[in-house]
């Protein structure tokens, strides 16, 4: 356990830090240039935060952290042939700095030049951006931190006879500062914080034992769910799964939480992605245009939302971010790229270097308990096991565990069963998306429901 001294509240604004950085970033630059690199780009940045752990009401872990550290990309050449180093360091003295820059160099002078290889376009990086208010510091105080997740441990133990044991809760506080530059002249910093908070609970003994959790994320503290909802909800989570009984094989309706939801959007997006398309390993090659979900359909990424954790007012390379549709009317309208792959496929960057930034699915139906109450007789799935996601081909099949559904009601859990289908095939078969969504993610959504999908039994 730490000692007392540790436990003293500490301020911390690393937003003050910032000169310092943009300052380093345009020296790096300009020793870049000087030393050969006929391009240059550079990240810095600069982590902090506490993170706490408590089970059964004793400190577990109690972490701080502060990491700095530097990443130097060069370019050397024409373009359209250009060969490019890269060096990083978390020691900022000059003469490590100094020797990450060489490092660069030496790589650069080595690789093979790459005719997609370069920094983002000069027209499409961003001048300026809307102010997100991703900024809300508090003051680090390890007791209070330690109170917190005590509070919410202790509401889920009280919260059911059936709750036998804890794994634990955790909350977690952060701030990050970075800096952008590249040889172009484009300058960008970035200032942001994040808070968690969490419970793991176990119900039942011996053989019959279930665990489950829940959670909350924000930019601010004082947007996280209270403490012991979150403590009461992973015990109501909990304590539903016990007792799961067996199910027929068969094809059935197949509803999915808002987390599961999103992981689904998720496999869109990753085949959807750049990177996956340049090496042909992706189902949606050559499918811009193509109808992929009902008409009713629409996914558009919103990156200038106030406090959302996408937000951002440029990506990893500098280009301005926008708000732009994914999908529209069912329609895939663009893919996921950075500068790199949009060279590669012929394309443009759109913006997305680095990930996306808050997609927005809409919805046409209530929340879960409306879809429940809708579907006469399926799964709903709460949980996702195992890797067997497909990209390439669009094969889909994990192991799952969740809810029977019996006349628009939840009859009883089940687990270890697997449920299979064809990711193109899932897509188009969604017929209700809820608007209970789902917004401590960058795809915000709702519960979801698939037609029919092949629903596989244990043994």
């Amino acid at each position: 356990m730490s000692t007392t001294a540790e436990l003293t509240p500490t301020s911390t604004d690393l937003r003050g830090e910032l000169p310092e950085l943009q300052q380093l970033a345009r020296e790096l630059l300009s020793r870049a240039r000087a030393a050969g690199a006929d391009q240059a780009e550079v990240q810095l940045s600069i982590d902090a935060g506490l993170a706490v752990n408590v089970r059964q009401g004793e400190i577990d872990t109690l972490e701080y952290t502060r990491d700095r550290g530097i990443a130097l990309t060069v370019y050397c050449g024409a373009p359209g042939a250009l060969r490019k180093g890269v060096a990083s360091t978390a020691d900022l003295r000059p003469e490590s700095i100094q020797r990450t820059l060489d490092h660069a160099l030496a790589i650069a002078r080595y690789t093979e030049a790459d005719p997609a290889a370069g920094l983002a376009d000069p027209d499409r990086l961003a001048r300026d951006w809307p102010e997100l208010d991703l900024w809300h510091p508090v003051t680090i105080d390890a007791q209070a931190a330690i109170a917190l997740a005590q509070r919410c441990e202790a509401a889920g133990l009280a919260a059911d006879s059936r709750i036998e044991n804890s794994e634990g809760a955790s909350h977690n506080l952060g701030q990050s500062v970075s800096v952008y530059g590249n040889s172009h002249g484009f300058l960008g910093s970035e200032a942001s914080t994040r808070c968690s908070l969490s419970a793991v609970l176990i119900a039942g003994r011996g053989e019959q034992m279930q665990r489950d959790y829940h959670y909350d994320s924000a930019r601010a503290l004082g947007d996280l769910q209270d403490a012991e909802a979150i403590g009461r909800e992973a015990a109501r989570r909990t304590v539903a799964r016990l007792a799961p009984r067996a199910i027929r094989t068969g094809e059935y309706p197949v509803l999915f939480t808002p987390e599961l939801a999103r992981g689904l959007v998720g496999h869109l997006c990753a085949a959807a992605s750049g990177g996956s398309l340049y090496r042909k390993a992706s189902f949606l090659l050559d499918q811009i245009g193509a109808s992929l979900l009902p008409a009713w359909v629409q996914m558009i990424e919103e990156p200038h939302l106030p406090r959302a954790p996408g937000s951002c007012g440029f990506d990893a390379e500098g280009v301005a971010t926008k708000r732009q549709a994914l999908i529209a009317d069912g329609r895939l309208e663009r893919y996921l790229l950075g500068s790199y792959s949009a060279r590669k496929l012929g394309l443009s960057s759109t913006g997305n270097a680095g990930g996306l930034h808050n997609l927005i699915v809409n919805a046409n139906a209530g929340d879960l308990d409306a879809l429940v109450a809708d579907t006469p007789r399926g799964l709903l799935v709460t949980e996702v096991m195992g890797q067997g996601v497909n990209t390439v081909t669009g094969d889909y099949s994990r192991g799952a565990s969740g809810f029977w559904i019996e006349n628009g009601q939840i009859v009883h859990p089940v687990q270890e069963i697997t449920i299979a289908g064809q990711l193109q095939a899932m897509f188009a078969a969604i017929d209700a998306i809820g608007g209970d969504t789902d917004r401590r993610g960058n795809v915000q959504i709702g519960s979801l429901r698939i037609g029919r999908m092949t629903v596989a039994a244990g043994d």
